[in-house]
């Protein structure tokens, strides 16, 4: 036999290594779709939670004007509600009423 021939129980030997490499990969795999599988499921929550959101907001009704044309109602609350819009940052979430 030659240095460039294998023997069985060396053919055997890397049979066995490439089926532990097989495995291993085969692992990893099964690790990344479980991931994804719960990243995808998130997603699918989040977007049904906008789609009822979209759903169950009313269409904004237009602006009404009062008879005396495009004045705004002297309000004292209505005032306030609109300086707080207008003093806004960003977009509005949940804020303490005093």
């Amino acid at each position: 036999m030659t240095s460039g021939e294998l023997t069985l129980g060396a053919v055997l030997v890397r049979l066995e290594e490439r089926e532990r490499e097989i495995a291993a990969q085969a692992e990893q795999t099964r690790e990344q779709i479980t991931q994804l599988t719960a990243m995808l499921d998130e997603l699918g929550r989040a977007a049904e939670e906008v789609r009822i959101t979209r759903k169950t907001l009313p269409e904004p009704a237009p602006p009404t004007l009062s008879a005396a044309g495009s004045e705004l109602p002297d309000k004292a609350a209505y005032q306030e509600i609109i300086a707080v819009f207008s003093g806004a940052d960003g977009p509005l979430g949940r804020f303490q009423v005093q």
